[in-house]
């Protein structure tokens, strides 16, 4: 089994020590330190060149606050959901090229990134999906427009039960992000040892960077630059960094991710694509179902398990074809040669008229 695909089946967090406080950046309390020659290589790169905003959803009769990167004006919404121990800086790179054919919103999930909830580490596969659909209505209520969910590993796991549930009204497609049931399952009794196994502790936000990029967890060093610093919080009691989100105390739910996960992938009413980084043998359920004809799956070579950061044009252009091939415009499939009539039509015209 490919190891690689380990490192990140469930990731990092920490409580908010004021639920009542604004969240705040993941940079603010850090001390002050002259860059060096050796770390410049690795130095932070800002999200705003890639999104073009930032915004804080607070979910009503509670204290929880979802951070989200948002980008392009038109289009579907590509509403993208990161694995365990990463953040929606995941998706920064390839965000920059898919917002010029759609919206781009990524979501730090609970537990992770500059989001706050009163039980970070309730990552269960209900709360989970609940998040989501709460951040959903928040920010379009009950009229949302076509929405394509796109998650990495965990990630992959919570859009495929949200799409299985069968009550987003508006979802156009569903992509899922190199996680296949039956090899996340075999993985995880080898989780604790591979979280407590990597590097604990960083002397500075480089090192980290550094350590994810010749660790081999991360394969791309811009996309790492961007995506690392919110994985991690500074420990004043340890005078260094550690991960954000504490996976090892969510031990629990990660049965949970994955059981029965190839059924729902299959039952979800929408298009459907698989990405894969490797060769993972599907299981007897999705190899029925592809030959089927039930969903399109595409292997991407020379990649890690975090396809979207290794390679993020290449991931860009598949999600803009997925979007192409299956017709998803704003309000979902546009058919050919089917006008959407204008309201002025609508009141103007006679029922005949108004029907090509």
């Amino acid at each position: 089994m490919d190891s690689s695909k380990l490192g990140s089946v469930p990731e990092e967090e920490q409580h908010r020590k004021e639920s009542n406080k604004p969240v705040v950046s993941a940079f603010a309390s850090l001390p002050d330190r002259r860059p060096t020659k050796s770390s410049e290589k690795y130095s932070p790169l800002d999200w705003s060149g890639f999104f073009d905003r930032e915004e804080d959803v607070c979910i009503p009769d509670s204290n929880d606050v979802f951070h989200l990167y948002m980008a392009g004006t038109e289009g579907p919404v590509v509403f993208c959901l990161h694995g365990g121990g990463y953040s929606g800086l995941s998706f920064a790179l390839s965000a920059s090229k898919i917002k010029e054919k759609a919206r781009v919103v990524a979501m730090d999930l609970r537990g992770h990134g500059k989001s706050s909830t009163e039980n970070d580490l309730d990552l269960s596969i209900e709360t989970m999906c609940n998040d989501v659909f709460a951040v959903l209505k928040a920010l379009y209520g009950d009229s949302p427009p076509a929405i394509v969910l796109v998650g990495h590993s965990m990630g992959g796991s919570v859009a495929v039960h949200i799409a299985a549930k069968k009550t987003l009204r508006s979802l156009a497609g569903l992509v899922v992000v190199d996680v296949v049931e039956g090899t996340a399952m075999a993985s995880l009794v080898h989780m604790q040892k591979i979280l407590s196994g990597r590097m604990q502790h960083f002397s500075s936000i480089e090192k980290a960077i550094e350590w994810s990029v010749r660790g081999g967890s991360l394969r791309n060093i811009d996309s790492a630059r961007v995506s690392i610093p919110t994985t991690l919080k500074y420990d004043d009691s340890k005078n260094c960094y550690v991960y954000r989100a504490r996976l090892e105390e969510t031990e629990q739910y990660w049965k949970g991710w994955y059981e029965g996960l190839s059924e729902k992938f299959l039952s979800s009413p929408v298009p459907k694509l698989l990405l894969l980084a490797g060769t993972d043998r599907l299981d007897r359920a999705l190899t029925i179902g592809q030959m089927q004809g039930k969903f399109q799956m595409v292997v991407v070579r020379h990649t890690g398990h975090a396809i979207q950061e290794d390679v993020p044009d290449e991931f860009a252009t598949l999600i803009i074809n997925f979007i192409s091939r299956n017709r998803i415009g704003p309000h979902g499939v546009e058919i050919p040669g089917l006008a959407r009539p204008k309201p002025a039509q609508a009141q103007g015209q006679s029922p005949a008229q108004t029907k090509s």
